[in-house]
């Protein structure tokens, strides 16, 4: 039986074009100076900001726009810190009032579940809510 060798590559061969992709490929490579400690703890800090801000539902972004209420940077950052109080006080579904804006805020998924100007509420009652924060 003659088996023609020029098709099958040796095991050197492969384990040098194996070798060679990988030190050509830049993506593998973590950058110069940098620690995977350093990396991670970037990279949980990032995960714990994006954690702690308030996402708005669908339903409350549709209110905000059409109510034309616009949120200042302060007042956000009110309201996350308002839904934060409510949570680690156990409260679940939470009225946030900031300045004469009322948000419906659930705090388990820290997602606005409606938002509205405290001038439109009818007379100002509020259900399905365990708890308020008046910040």
């Amino acid at each position: 039986m003659n088996i023609n060798n020029s098709q099958f590559l040796s095991i050197e061969q492969l384990q040098n074009q194996y070798l060679k992709q990988q030190s050509v490929n830049p993506a593998r490579k973590a950058p110069q100076g940098t620690s995977f400690e350093e990396i991670l703890q970037k990279q949980q800090a990032q995960g714990t900001q994006a954690a702690e801000a308030v996402r708005f539902s669908k339903h409350a972004a549709n209110r905000l726009n059409d109510r034309k209420i616009e949120l200042t940077d302060e007042q956000l950052e009110r309201l996350n810190d308002g839904t934060k109080k409510a949570g680690a006080k156990g409260i679940k579904d939470s009225l946030v009032l900031v300045d004469q804006l009322a948000f419906i805020v659930n705090t388990k998924s820290n997602t606005v579940i409606t938002a509205m100007d405290q001038t439109e509420a009818d007379e100002n009652i509020y259900t399905n809510i365990d708890g308020a924060v008046i910040i």
